[in-house]
């Protein structure tokens, strides 16, 4: 029997926009080879594909793989899994749990329907300016800030519109950076207080539309430096998403939308054969 396979938009509330995943549920029984999730996510070709093993009543085993690797941490992906799990496969606990290589992350679901994502803080701090990094964002080193976490480099600038005007060189960006770069800067007004980009072609994303895990990275830094709790957060990628952040302590609260655009089927017959979700 072939295997369901879904298309979700994360982060944000209309199809076509936010960050695709793909979504797949696998049957009990064992992770299937991993040879096999690497073709799926090639063939799916959007950032992540996540794949789903039932672990427990309301728990599943999650893995990520970009088009070319397994990463540790995907916010927008997790985010999708919930989506589809809540409304295609029928799971209607309250919390639903992940347990992944960054460990256990509950989704529940605010008030207003927006999804939450419960992240570990990853507050970046001081670098040095490494000029191969910078030059191939296209940076002048003298007039941006730059930052690490654990997971990400980060290069502050001054404004929305210098947020919007990076085009970085690709092919060096991928020789200077073996993680992802997040550029940022206060939001200027209105109903933004943050925006970002995110590039990591080094792991086969050139750009990312809307990123979960980065906002772990931004919401310590951000809430810090404009003294608010909660952020209403912008990424200004192509597809563009919206985010808003809660921290509390050393955690992050990542809330948005999602939406169902496409459902299909997986007929690789070396595959595994479909079951009913559990939870």
């Amino acid at each position: 029997m072939p295997l369901e396979l879904l298309q979700v938009d994360a982060f944000t509330d209309r199809p076509f926009a936010g960050n695709p995943a793909g979504v797949c549920l696998l049957p009990t029984g064992g992770w299937p080879d991993d040879g096999w999730l690497r073709a799926v996510a090639a063939e799916v070709n959007v950032a992540e594909t996540a794949f789903l093993l039932a672990a427990g009543p309301a728990r599943w085993d999650l893995r990520w793989f970009t088009p070319t690797v397994e990463v540790d941490l995907c916010g927008h992906a997790t985010v999708a899994s919930a989506h589809a799990l809540r409304t295609r496969w029928g799971v209607e606990a309250a919390t639903l749990t992940f347990a992944t290589r960054s460990g256990d992350l509950p989704v529940t679901v605010a008030a207003d329907g927006r999804l939450v994502l419960e992240l570990a803080a990853d507050p970046p701090v001081p670098a040095p300016a490494r000029p191969d990094l910078l030059a191939a964002l296209g940076l002048d080193a003298g007039r941006v800030e730059v930052l690490a976490s654990s997971a990400f480099d980060v290069v502050v600038l001054d404004g929305a519109e210098a947020v919007a005007a990076v085009e970085p060189d690709q092919l060096a960006l991928a020789r200077a950076c073996p993680h992802a770069v997040i550029v940022t800067a206060a939001g200027g007004g209105g109903d933004v207080d943050v925006v970002s980009r995110v590039f990591a072609p080094a792991v086969g994303i050139p750009e990312d539309p809307a990123t979960g895990s980065a906002h772990a990275v931004l919401a310590p830094l951000w809430s810090d430096r404009l003294d608010r709790a909660t952020l209403r957060c912008e990424q200004r990628s192509a597809r563009g998403g919206r985010l808003g952040t809660e921290q509390v302590g050393d955690r992050v609260r990542v809330l948005g939308h999602a939406v169902t655009t496409i459902v299909g089927h997986l007929t690789d017959p070396a595959g595994p054969a479909a079951s009913a979700p559990s939870g």
